[in-house]
């Protein structure tokens, strides 16, 4: 009976998950329609920066409970999974002048490193028995913000660690932190019924 359980809720976070990511996963492509993709010209620390506005953003409403321009915490985490993925991308890429690839390679690309994220959050999942859906939102905000600290040390010395993950782990768990965080808001405030089984 456990067993049956422990594979529902799995089954619920796995489609949950896939709910958000489609979310995320549109929003790229819509802009790479815009923009195409412009930010292959992007250096790493460039990307850890742009993340960690969005993340500096997302505690500054969380604490101040308001916000003056009509974009909400939604969009912000949206945009941390995206940056997180492109900062996977370039990880492995390295970064161009110009834009050097096809908006079909871009989104080819996008795919191939969510879909290894949101395994290592699988895996991780199983070990953790669930543990992210007893935390608050505003937990997940903190723990990307301590993993940007350490991308931003890592990224001044040069790549180099002793014993720690390197950036491209780092990038995963905050794309994965973000989704939750996602999740959580979608099941929390405004998703009509039957959209997302929370």
């Amino acid at each position: 009976m456990a067993d049956t359980k422990e594979q529902l809720i799995m089954a619920d976070t796995k489609e949950q998950f896939e709910t958000v990511i489609k979310l995320c996963r549109g929003i790229f492509e819509r802009k790479l329609e815009d923009y195409g993709p412009s930010w292959r010209i992007m250096r790493p620390e460039s990307i850890t920066d742009q993340i960690l506005i969005k993340a500096k953003r997302i505690r500054s409403l969380e604490i101040k409970k308001e916000h003056k321009i009509n974009e909400g915490i939604k969009p912000e985490f949206t945009g941390i999974v995206n940056y997180g993925i492109i900062g996977l991308i370039q990880l492995d890429l390295g970064f161009s002048d110009n834009a050097d690839i096809t908006t079909a390679e871009a989104v080819g690309l996008y795919d191939k490193h969510m879909t290894a994220t949101k395994e290592l959050m699988y895996a991780k999942n199983h070990d953790y028995d669930e543990a992210w859906r007893l935390m608050r939102v505003s937990s997940y905000t903190d723990l990307i913000l301590t993993k940007l600290n350490r991308v931003k040390e890592i990224e001044n010395n040069e790549g180099k660690v002793a014993v720690s993950e390197g950036i491209g782990s780092n990038y995963q768990d905050m794309v994965n932190y973000a989704l939750f965080g996602l999740i959580k808001l979608t099941c929390e405030q405004d998703l009509p019924n039957g959209q997302l089984n929370c």
